[in-house]
């Protein structure tokens, strides 16, 4: 009997010591949806109890009317940057948000009484889930659709870091905020600041509500139980995504068309300086790799032990580079989010802590914005 009270009381402690993404709370939403029209933006990640929202929805007899994908689709196998073509799950429209369009319309939005968003994100300026939830907020604040974010934790939120966009210059849909690479925000947390600073068209604001997370504060390490798109394959990739990420905007290839993306850094001009190399080829996530079918020569990082943001790689492969006329290409100041970075690392003058005092103010005053719309502790 004792053994029984024992266990009961470990799983109790266990249950409530766990960390539970928002759409777990199902008591705190159902109530809201029942008996209406809703529209559901989501992807692969979408999960609940091992179900996928939207078949969660189904069983629970809520009305599903249309679905909103954005890049890389609903089971999340599109390469990057692939436009992604409308389709049908169930006898439900899926509406691509990543083709012909990144915004809904108001036909779009013309039979939907609440939109649901659940989606993991990673915490980075440039991934552009967080761009489709702007564009989703901007049309329900357009046409009177409340909105409800299924909050998630955030596996970077541990830590606020790199260059604040400058939005005068750089605003793209890998960046459309003035916020850092490394955020510190959860989806939910980052929605709320959206629609507050007045950031969204006209000063537009969305009826908005965020359903939080249990037990969970920013300090922790969250795990993502699903790669939360087709390159991130671990969390490596991810810890390693917002540094090696901005070699996106360079002509090095990232490792896209091999097994481990983002922890392999290379180009074929490299091979008198570098010995490790890896050969790209084509494969779901990657179906065109950048030097298919070429020896890359450069870095192995599958032992590197940063989890946080960093310029170290970025400066050291341009200093090895033999055409550094031809190193960066204008993507790079999309990611970055200024146009002096990338100068000063051509004029060699200063070194990565130095380059950091740049965005320094920058990076104070946005964590005083921060502050204000933070749902959970640090």
């Amino acid at each position: 009997m004792k053994k029984v009270i024992f266990l009961f009381l470990f799983y109790a402690t266990y249950i409530k010591s766990q960390i539970l993404p928002g759409i777990s709370n199902t008591e705190e939403y159902f109530p809201k949806i029942k008996n209406k029209n809703i529209g559901i933006v989501c992807n692969h990640t979408s999960i609940i109890n091992n179900k996928h929202i939207i078949d969660t929805f189904i069983s629970a007899g809520i009305k599903v009317k249309k679905i909103f994908t954005p890049e890389h689709g609903l089971f999340g196998r599109e390469d990057a940057g692939q436009k992604v073509s409308n389709s049908i799950y169930k006898n439900i429209p899926i509406i691509s948000l990543y083709g012909k369009k990144k915004k809904p319309t108001k036909a779009d939005l013309s039979d939907i009484d609440v939109i649901i968003f659940d989606i993991q994100d990673v915490g980075v300026r440039f991934y552009t889930y967080i761009s489709t939830l702007h564009y989703v907020m901007e049309s329900c604040a357009e046409y009177g659709v409340p909105l409800i974010v299924l909050d998630r934790p955030n596996p970077l939120s541990f830590y606020i870091d790199g260059p604040v966009l400058d939005t005068s210059c750089c605003r793209s849909f890998v960046g459309m905020h003035p916020i850092p690479v490394v955020y510190g925000l959860t989806i939910g947390e980052l929605a709320l600041m959206i629609n507050n600073e007045g950031w969204l068209r006209n000063n537009l604001k969305c009826s908005l509500e965020i359903i939080k997370c249990k037990n969970y504060k920013h300090s922790d390490r969250y795990q993502l139980p699903i790669k939360p798109s087709p390159n991130l394959i671990d969390m490596k990739s991810v810890y390693l995504y917002p540094s090696i990420c901005l070699f996106e905007g360079t002509s090095i290839s990232v490792g896209r068309g091999t097994d481990y993306p983002f922890q392999f850094i290379g180009h074929p001009l490299l091979k008198d300086i570098y010995k490790f190399y890896f050969i790209p080829k084509p494969k779901q996530g990657a179906i065109k790799p950048l030097y298919e079918g070429k020896k890359c020569f450069g870095l192995d990082l599958r032992n590197a032990n940063d989890s946080t943001f960093t310029l170290k790689y970025l400066i050291e492969l341009y200093k090895n580079f033999p055409d550094k006329d031809n190193f960066f290409n204008s993507y790079f100041d999309k990611l970055i989010g200024n146009k002096e970075i990338k100068n000063l690392i051509k004029e060699n003058i200063l070194n990565e802590d130095s380059i950091r005092k740049t965005w320094e103010k920058d990076l104070i005053y946005y964590k005083t914005i921060r502050k204000k719309y933070l749902l959970y502790d640090d």
